[in-house]
């Protein structure tokens, strides 16, 4: 990974990145057990209750998380930055979901993972997710100096 340090605010250091070398085909996997509050109609996003679309992409981000971990320099973390994602069949309530990412392609920065969940019926959704590996104090330096 390249990275720099930059000093800033009080002595301290954020760190930028501006590439990595992280080698294609590391996997992620997260489970959820749908509740409740995972239902489209308690996130808004319909009116049936089953698990919803917003839930399902977060559960596919974190699978995409889980497979980073331990391969991240300390001070960066990765970020969504664009989903291509098809829900194909519902999940009720009381079912268990199972996310799976894999690493596809690294692109300076960029992190390009194919995703996947399955319930006990099978396939539940499928898509292309890209995050981007930032430096975390200069990420929310810019966050926060957007919002003032």
């Amino acid at each position: 990974m390249t990275v720099s340090v930059k000093s800033c605010c009080g002595g301290r250091h954020r760190v930028s990145v501006s590439s990595v070398v992280i080698e294609t085909g590391l996997r992620g996997v997260a489970k959820l057990m749908v509740s409740a509050s995972d239902t489209a109609t308690a996130l808004g996003s319909g009116t049936v209750d089953v698990l919803g679309s917003p839930r399902l992409i977060a559960l596919c981000e974190e699978a995409c998380q889980n497979a980073m971990t331990d391969h991240l320099e300390p001070g960066t973390t990765t970020v969504g930055m664009r989903v291509q994602f098809d829900h194909l069949h519902p999940t009720p309530v009381g079912a268990e979901v199972s996310a799976e990412a894999v690493l596809k392609k690294v692109d300076g920065r960029r992190l390009r993972f194919e995703v996947s969940a399955t319930d006990a019926g099978g396939l539940v959704a499928a898509g292309k997710f890209t995050r981007v590996v930032v430096g975390i104090e200069d990420f929310m330096s810019k966050c926060c100096s957007a919002s003032s």
